[in-house]
């Protein structure tokens, strides 16, 4: 499918390509003939729960690990796998901090901007420009371990800026934020895509964070089996979503199963059913079942993780089956 950065960019070659990348580790297959690009300007995302592969081809792209086969190529141009032009290309945010709690603000960024060889006139400019966007001009030499959670994930975009890569590759980058963190770190992202045509992967297993993304590379069992938008993913799932909840959730599934031959699933927030005008099933639902038996029966669209789990049969979020 082609991508929508594509279109507004006619002609121009993906910012970075990866063709048929295979790895192992431990002698477990990883992935498996994965290929994925993504272009100038585009925000891709990579969904899947943990044990996807999805950490893998992060360290891949970004050039910090070596498949056993693939091809990549930048701006057209063919690269090794694990080239140091792939490396230099990308800003990287880990999924744990790498920051040095230490040092200040601003100098945990001079520190990058010299291992990233960036001439000293250059390195203060942009490092006072990436403070303020992040927020952080008046706290530029506090030690970083004094500042809160949001505040030094947006110094680690900070820092993967500061050599201004024109491809940016996160893992799991609002691990552990609170929704107000989570939103400023959105919108410094945001920003970025307005003011550049920088290129962003990100590694997410977060529908809200997922739903942020241009394109969405669903893994699962370490091969990608869609990529497509989000509005063409969530289309996957037919009708609406009926979510009924109570303490026994299983014995609920079961009955539904018996009773209405539904095809119900046990998930995190209660029991899920999908089906056309589910408005018209819901009073059937809620006659079947005893006063007390049910606490609540609710209907919506569907979402990221109803699309993965149509897609894949697996559950996106963790403690789901």
């Amino acid at each position: 499918m082609t991508s929508p950065a594509a279109a507004l960019a006619p002609g121009r070659p993906p910012r970075l390509a990866a063709r048929g990348v295979a790895a192992r580790r431990g002698g477990r297959e990883v992935l498996r003939d994965v290929s994925v690009e993504v272009f100038p300007g585009e925000i891709l995302g990579l969904l899947g729960p943990n044990g996807a592969g999805k950490s893998t081809l992060f360290a891949i792209l970004a050039g910090l690990l070596r498949p056993e086969a693939g091809e990549f190529s930048l701006e057209g141009r063919t690269v090794a796998a694990g080239a140091r032009a792939l490396r230099a290309s990308a800003g990287i945010v880990f999924q744990e901090p790498g920051l040095d709690g230490k040092l200040g603000a601003e100098e945990n960024l001079r520190l990058a901007a010299a291992l990233h060889r960036v001439p000293r006139a250059a390195a203060r400019e942009r490092i006072a420009r990436l403070l303020a966007e992040a927020g952080l001009a008046d706290r530029a030499r506090e030690p970083v371990e004094r500042l809160s959670g949001g505040m030094r994930r947006r110094l680690e975009l900070a820092r993967a800026l500061v050599h201004a890569p024109p491809l940016l590759v996160m893992d799991e980058p609002t691990t552990g934020l609170d929704a107000a963190a989570f939103d400023a770190f959105w919108s410094r992202i945001a920003s970025l895509r307005r003011e550049s045509d920088t290129a962003v992967i990100l590694t997410t297993h977060r529908p809200d964070e997922a739903e942020r993304c241009d394109r969405l590379a669903v893994l699962a069992g370490g091969s990608i089996v869609a990529c497509e938008t989000p509005d063409a993913l969530r289309a996957r799932v037919s009708g609406d979503v009926i979510v009924v909840d109570g303490d026994d959730r299983e014995g609920i599934a079961r009955d539904l199963r018996a009773r209405l031959g539904l095809p119900a699933r046990v998930r995190a927030d209660g029991v899920h059913v999908e089906r056309e005008q589910g408005h018209t099933l819901v009073p059937r639902i809620v006659e079947i079942f005893p006063a007390g038996r049910i606490r609540s029966v609710s209907l919506r669209r569907p979402t990221l993780g109803d699309a993965y789990l149509a897609i894949t049969g697996a559950a996106l979020e963790e403690g789901e089956r």
